[in-house]
């Protein structure tokens, strides 16, 4: 199989926490850590953000939340084929909420 799939990490604007879904998502986080938001894209993580922030296939909460990239949460795992890039989406937002960050993941 074919590893052409990445993982990607968005820093949030703090404003999210206002968000009554992106609140409820995260009841408990770490006020001194960042929001995030964790997807998966067959294109770049630069590619995949510039995108969201043009509206393209685009999560709201990034569209109007998203700051920048975290490659420094992201960049070991990359890259990998469709089937563990599926798993390791779900894997790694649980991963850093467990660290404390308020995560959105869909």
């Amino acid at each position: 199989m074919r590893k052409n799939k990445n993982i990607y990490v968005i820093e949030l604007d703090e404003s999210v926490r206002a968000n009554k879904k992106f609140a409820e998502a995260n009841p408990n986080p770490d006020l001194s850590l960042p929001c995030l938001y964790v997807g998966r894209t067959g294109k770049t993580p630069e590619e995949r953000f510039l995108n969201h922030k043009k509206g393209y296939k685009s999560s709201r909460i990034v569209n109007q939340f998203g700051t920048n990239l975290r490659p420094e949460l992201y960049e070991h795992l990359n890259p990998m084929t469709s089937d563990e890039v599926e798993i390791m989406e779900v894997k790694h937002a649980e991963n850093l909420r467990a660290q404390g960050y308020a995560v959105w993941q869909k």
